[in-house]
């Protein structure tokens, strides 16, 4: 599979987020799978490009032509994509990907994450959302989900549209299982209802 990694760009982070990162990578491309991501060369990004790198595992990069300063793109990707803009990247990298996992970052992972969870409910693609819950770092958003559900704002339905993960066998055994969950037209209106 091709799997879409969001993630941080920043090196300036506690470093065991960068090495599970490349934890995750490694085992990623241990086991045939490959990698589409924003081109990044440091922070989470990177982290799981090197990992890939390390077990030789096919990395496409996505990534704006404005990103081309020194240092900021990772240069031992199998195949890069250079776009006009973000929204374009991102288009590109949900095309491109099987699957989608989510590392710890910003407000650019933030961003992407809940644009690919909002396009998951509404039918617009069927592929599995991972969240790679590192030490943690994504508690606090998942207890907003929880309170969002809870008091209506979000149909409960949405709740198997997203695995959570923190170390790479579990992601790798979710990648391994069948996708049960397929909201039908019901469930649709139930979802418009409560967005």
């Amino acid at each position: 599979m091709k799997l879409c990694i969001y993630g941080s760009a920043s090196n300036n982070i506690d470093p065991r987020f960068l090495e599970e990162g490349e934890k995750l990578g490694a085992a990623l491309a241990k086991a045939g799978h490959g990698m589409v991501y924003g081109g990044g060369a440091n922070g989470m990004m990177g982290a799981a490009a090197r990992g890939m790198t390390s077990e030789n595992g096919e990395i496409i990069g996505v990534a704006p032509r404005f990103f081309l300063v020194d240092g900021v793109l990772y240069d031992k990707c199998t195949e890069f994509i250079y776009t006009d803009t973000m929204r374009e990247r991102k288009q590109i990298m949900e095309e491109k990907s099987d699957a989608f996992i989510v590392t710890p970052g910003g407000i650019g992972t933030f961003d992407e994450f809940f644009e690919i969870f909002s396009l998951r409910q509404l039918k617009r693609h069927t592929k599995k959302i991972i969240i790679y819950n590192i030490l943690g770092y994504f508690d606090p958003m998942l207890e907003m989900i929880k309170k969002a559900v809870e008091q209506h704002f979000v149909s409960p339905a949405n709740l198997n549209l997203i695995s959570v993960c923190s170390t790479p066998e579990e992601v790798l055994e979710v990648l391994s299982k069948e996708d049960t969950f397929d909201a039908d037209e019901n469930d649709l209106r139930s979802i418009m209802a409560n967005k």
